[in-house]
């Protein structure tokens, strides 16, 4: 029988933002100095474009030449003896009253941000009124801005003299490409400071109340990216199969929606419990959160039923039992075996009863 649970909404109280990709319009408008998307289909050259009295239309590049041409030289006396400084800022899983005191001083002090797809218009709205946001998001088949050019942006704000934010997703060392950027930076001569965010696997599993590790049940947590590349050869899926089930660990996928077909069935294969505990958890921390608990082998389906989208988290280990929302499924499957036992009954003694129908009590 399929089981599981679907559920929507962050799971404790407290107001939350209403989308963790802000659109146009959500997206905080600037007296001075503010770059927007103007089109998603049209070449990014187009749709960035600064406006107000501090800067001259045109396009980025535009603007970064002139920028460059005022600019003091290395040798002169005005310009600074320190090296460049760029600041990689961690935003968190998606609650801005998850953002550390740190995050929201550099955003105040930025002449320059960088931000991604998933950070929220009320994040975005700690930045300074004059600071430059300039949109750098990607998503599944559409980058507005390719990773080298991303790294070049970062650079030649940061040698113009500007004070440059980098703002990621939750940490910017954890699946965020930060360290590309540092990698980039670095051997340009220029210092990269990170400010750590929560990561999702741990702000999303603490606000549903599933402690990662726990004594008796998991004493490590491994993560992985579900962006598939050849890198799960037989001999990883059948270790991650064998970790769950005889090392207690807790596996948490990263960016898995579009894997998870694939990536379950393969380590079902390689010896998982199909029954292993898991969930899917689409914009953790916010209020628009949906979850889906289900067994191993049924989450697939259970997550193309609630039609989950991007980005969603993917939990897989005992360790989920320990979630509430859990134990009420366990408890709803007991209730739903027990109404089809007792209409069981009534059709063998000659009653019809339009009763649940196979798993439907188990939907929320």
């Amino acid at each position: 029988m399929r089981t599981g649970v679907v559920g929507r909404g962050a799971p404790r109280g407290g107001q939350r933002a209403a989308a963790s990709t802000p659109s146009r319009a959500q997206r905080p408008s600037r007296n001075l100095g503010t770059l927007v998307r103007r089109g998603l289909h049209q070449n990014h050259q187009d749709h960035d474009r600064a406006s107000g009295e501090a800067f001259a239309p045109g396009t980025l590049d535009d603007y970064l030449r002139r920028l460059e041409a005022a600019a003091p030289s290395p040798s002169s006396p005005s310009s600074s003896s320190g090296p460049n400084l760029v600041h990689l800022v961690g935003t968190g899983p998606g609650d801005p009253e998850l953002l550390t005191l740190k995050a929201v001083r550099l955003l105040q002090s930025a002449d320059v941000v960088l931000y991604d797809r998933l950070i929220s218009s009320e994040v975005l709205e700690y930045a300074a009124s004059d600071a430059l946001m300039i949109y750098v998001g990607k998503e599944r088949g559409l980058h507005t801005r390719s990773q080298d050019e991303i790294h070049e942006l970062l650079y030649r704000f940061c040698a113009s003299g500007k004070t440059v934010v980098r703002l990621k997703g939750g940490d910017p060392y954890v699946f965020g490409r930060g360290g590309e950027e540092l990698d980039y930076l670095q051997r340009r001569g220029v210092e990269v400071a990170c400010v750590p965010g929560i990561t999702a696997a741990s702000g999303i599993s603490s606000a549903l109340g599933i402690p990662l590790t726990h004594r008796g049940i998991a004493d490590n947590v491994q993560f992985i990216t579900g962006h598939l590349r050849g890198e799960f050869t037989e001999e990883k899926l059948r270790e991650l199969a064998n970790k769950v089930a005889f090392e207690n660990t807790t596996i948490v996928i990263y960016m898995g929606l579009s894997s998870l077909p694939q990536m379950s069935r393969e380590l079902m294969d390689h010896g998982m419990d199909p029954q292993t505990a898991a969930v899917a958890v689409e914009r953790g921390t916010m209020a628009n959160q949906r979850t889906v608990f289900a067994p191993l082998g049924s989450l697939t389906e259970m997550v193309e039923d609630a039609a989950l989208e991007s980005p969603t988290l993917i939990v897989v280990g005992n360790v989920v039992t320990l979630c509430p929302l859990w134990r009420e499924r366990r408890g709803e499957e007991v209730a739903d075996k027990d109404v089809q036992k007792e209409m069981k009954e009534k059709r063998a003694g000659g009653e019809r009863g339009t009763g649940p129908k196979k798993g439907e009590a188990l939907l929320q």
